[in-house]
């Protein structure tokens, strides 16, 4: 129910209560009823079942089967091997997933601890969390508002809702009535959980608690979220599919085994099981997880964090980034940009609360209205701001003349205050000068100027005429229309009135765009990805930000998301205004039914639902919130937008490993199907046993593949468009690479084995099982000419080529070989070996050079 459209005697009335609050028993009744005030967790982590997910993909269900199947047939050797393997990819996996899930919890961490209620007629402190609907609440500067709230009571209260709304800016309270349908950000007369009180006091009546707070519904957005990755889904089909394939083949070789009489059930059977082994690259699981954390250390001295996963490939794919402004395009920091003083418009420079910069005039012709920027100032500035970000930049762009707060409090010590309010849009201090009071005004322009008579130019005063007072009013409406705050400054001596004013000149502030975002937007464009501003600020602001960094398109606010169909104008759209939280879910459901990979980036509570809603969520390091940090799969270490940047090269390039693996894993052990298929059609002996099989998958397949995944990126890798969402991880060159060059492989092997058999099968079987290691190392350098990758640019390929070469040496010449049915072989047929190896490659590299001329 809202509350914001009701006046204060009807939502008490509406809750059953009273100013004097509730009574202790009803408190207790009421706190039955509606429970907590915390936020639930309703899917709790449960670790069992987040390993045993890990078994559930289809690859694993049929190597699980063939561990089954080994042991019952007694290949013990085999069943331990692909048991290995498949504890060592789910451990990794839960690990990873285990450490994802934990949004809710850092809700938790927001919520305050005690508040101050009226019950049975009296303040009393009680623990947040017994907070219930129709309390009383007492609230005022610096506190952490418990519930959300209808203002009942209220002395110019201002609270700060960045981290709920994306408004950077105070947003001062009021008890009126409002109109319907309002957006959080309007509701005047209402404070929400978890957002912080900057000014002023208030009584207020809970309305909502625990899940049924604003900040409750972004739990449960968050809680309903969960989506697979491109790359998930894709090994998920590529997984299926090969499952299939293996069981249609191994029925097939058992029937032709059976009908052919090649042997008893039992040895036909061990040859099907073999073949199985061969069709399911064992080791690809494990070298995708493992690929993938090799890139994630990488992307780390990248200043990115990569929380999950496959989140790694999604980067790669991503062709929209919604982004929020607050705190993550801006600095969430108000900035004095713009001063009017002496008939002048100065630049300011610098950004944030840094107070290094620039005026464009001396700042001694204007110390005036610096000083009454800083002595009419409730803000303090020391390791943390505290207060008003809007007082708090008038105070550092004082400092940037080397006016000091502290000092000058010194000289004109202040003796009162006539506080802002919303109604006046003034606020006025009184210092002492000797035996003399001076009056120090700030507020809205167009009320100063009612106020003033005369007018201070050059430390000379003059009258103030209605010509002037509308020339300063338009400077003041084209600074406005730039999307600046804007403030009037004024005093008069030998007074304590707000009347016969001396006005002094106007400061303009905004929350200025972060450096080196425009250049980070701009190659965002080179390599084909539309940025977008998503924000709860108002539209001249957004607007104007966008304008400074390179963000064009059409703008579209909250109120015209509701009234329209998003789907039909979301292509035009790069810059959205005055959003909650549902509104960036609507938007990227829009993006991502255009078939968009969309990331989000963002650091407030505000963002939590849509980072967990995007393909992928870019949560702040360093003025994140925990909510949006746990929601997120990234998390920018040092808030640069730069970082995203990067870290999208480092996705691109690491999908194009592990497209480079795939292929080299596939068609490696295409080559091995064809082996055991074409020999058992032939009615030849079995060219290979199960453990060479998974000698080969596992470890010379393994190895090497797994140093694919460092491979280092193509150098114009940012001026490539990103691959589109539905082109499959296998595409139709690859899978010509796969069959042709494996079927290349298996035919040379094949020749090579039966060339030897005269001089027995032990010794024809070692030929084939080190012909196809010796292939698969040619094979690696093939596929990666195909991304103009040289020999030695990765010292782990030549390290992984070696180890394999050494392993295969010793499983051939030391007492290893009774385990893997091998015999010495000699040099001559080394010689066949490599040099046949040489001519797959050879036609290889050619091949796909012709084609790549052809089709490109």
């Amino acid at each position: 129910m809202s509350y914001h459209n009701k006046d204060v005697k009807e939502s008490l009335k509406e809750l059953n209560t009273t100013v004097n609050g509730l009574t202790t028993q009803e408190a207790n009744k009421r706190l039955k009823q509606y429970g907590f005030n915390e936020i639930e967790e309703k899917n709790k982590i449960n670790p069992i079942k987040i390993f045993i997910s890990q078994f559930k993909s289809f690859v694993v269900l049929i190597l699980v089967i063939a561990v089954a199947v080994s042991l019952l047939i007694n290949e013990y050797l085999d069943a331990i091997v692909i048991f290995a393997i498949l504890i060592i990819n789910a451990i990794l996996g839960f690990i990873q997933e285990y450490k994802a899930e934990k949004s809710i919890e850092a809700l938790k961490k927001l919520a305050p601890q005690k508040a101050r209620v009226i019950r049975d007629g009296k303040v009393t402190e009680i623990i947040a969390r017994f907070i219930v609907p129709g309390d009383i609440i007492l609230l005022e500067s610096g506190d952490k508002i418990p519930a959300d709230s209808r203002i009942i009571e209220n002395i110019e209260l201002a609270t700060q809702e960045a981290s709920l709304t994306g408004e950077s800016t105070p947003v001062n309270k009021s008890i009126e009535k409002l109109k319907d349908n309002l957006q959080i950000a309007d509701m005047k007369n209402m404070v929400f959980s978890s957002t912080d009180i900057i000014r002023g006091k208030a009584k207020a009546l809970v309305i909502g608690t625990g899940n049924n707070t604003e900040i409750g519904k972004i739990a449960k957005l968050i809680d309903i979220v969960k989506e697979e990755t491109p790359l998930q889904k894709q090994l998920g089909v590529l997984g299926k599919f090969l499952g299939i394939l293996t069981i249609i083949i191994t029925v097939i070789i058992f029937i032709i085994g059976v009908l052919l009489h090649e042997g008893t059930l039992g040895e036909i059977f061990i040859t099907s099981i073999a073949l199985a082994v061969a069709a399911i690259p064992e080791g690809l699981p494990a070298v995708v997880t493992i690929s993938l954390a090799l890139g994630v250390r990488r992307m780390i001295k990248r200043n990115a964090l990569i929380r999950k996963l496959p989140s790694v490939e999604t980067l790669g794919e991503t062709n929209v980034i919604c982004s929020d402004k607050t705190g993550t395009l801006t600095m969430n920091q108000m900035t004095v940009t713009k001063i009017y003083a002496n008939d002048k418009i100065i630049d300011v420079t610098g950004s944030g609360y840094d107070t290094e910069g620039k005026f464009s005039e001396d700042p001694k012709k204007f110390s005036l209205l610096l000083k009454i920027g800083v002595l009419c100032n409730n803000a303090l500035i020391g390791k943390k701001i505290i207060g008003d970000p809007t007082e708090a930049s008038l105070l550092v762009s004082a400092a940037k003349a080397r006016l000091s707060k502290e000092k000058l409090e010194k000289l004109f010590p202040r003796v009162n205050e006539i506080p802002f309010t919303s109604e006046r849009k003034l606020m006025s201090t009184i210092h002492k000068i000797g035996s003399k009071n001076i009056i120090y005004t700030k507020g809205s322009p167009e009320k100063i100027l009612k106020l003033c008579n005369k007018i201070s130019i050059n430390n000379k005063v003059y009258p103030l005429t209605t010509k002037r007072k509308n020339e300063i009013l338009n400077i003041n409406d084209k600074l406005a229309s730039s999307a600046l705050r804007v403030l009037g400054f004024a005093y008069r001596e030998n007074s304590t009135k707000e009347k016969d004013l001396i006005f002094v000149g106007l400061q303009g502030m905004i929350d200025p765009p972060r450096k080196e975002v425009k250049d980070s937007i701009e190659l965002c464009k080179k390599a084909g990805i539309k940025v977008i501003m998503i924000t709860g600020d108002h539209k001249l602001t957004a607007v104007a930000i966008a304008n400074q960094l390179g963000i064009t398109g059409e703008v579209l606010t909250g109120d015209e998301i509701d009234r329209l169909n998003l789907d039909k104008v979301v292509d035009k759209v790069a810059i959205y205004a005055r959003v909650n939280p549902n509104h960036k879910n609507k938007i990227i459901e829009s993006l991502k039914k255009k078939k968009n990979i969309v990331a989000m980036t963002g650091d407030g509570v505000n963002d939590a639902p849509a980072l967990k809603k995007a393909d992928i969520g870019i949560a702040m390091g360093v003025n994140g919130t925990d909510v949006a940090k746990e929601a997120s799969d990234m998390i920018l270490v040092d808030d640069h937008f730069s970082s995203i940047v990067n870290a999208i090269e480092e996705g691109r390039g690491i999908y194009n490993n592990i497209r480079k693996f795939v292929n080299y894993l596939l068609s490696s052990n295409f080559g091995e199907i064809l082996v055991i298929l074409i020999a058992s059609l032939l009615g030849w002996p079995l060219p290979l046993v199960a453990i060479q099989l998974l000698w080969i998958n596992l470890i010379t397949d393994g190895l090497p593949a797994l140093a694919l995944g460092v491979d280092p990126a193509g150098k114009n890798i940012m001026h490539e468009k990103p691959r589109k969402k539905d082109i499959p991880i296998i595409d139709n060159e690859m899978k010509f690479n796969i069959f042709f060059i494996g079927g290349l492989i298996g035919l040379a092997t094949l020749f090579l084995f039966n060339k030897s058999l005269v001089n027995g099968l032990e010794y024809a079987r070692t030929i084939a099982f080190t012909s196809l290691v010796v292939f698969e190392i040619f094979r690696l350098q093939m596929v990666r000419s195909r991304f103009n990758t040289g020999i030695f640019s990765n010292k782990y390929i030549v390290f992984a080529v070696l180890s394999s070469i050494l392993l295969q040496l010793l499983v051939i010449y030391t007492p290893l070989s009774n385990l893997f049915d091998t015999v010495a072989i000699n040099l001559i047929d080394w010689a066949y070996m490599i040099g046949a190896g040489i001519i797959l490659y050879l036609i290889g590299i050619s091949i796909n050079s012709f084609r790549h001329r052809i089709f490109s």
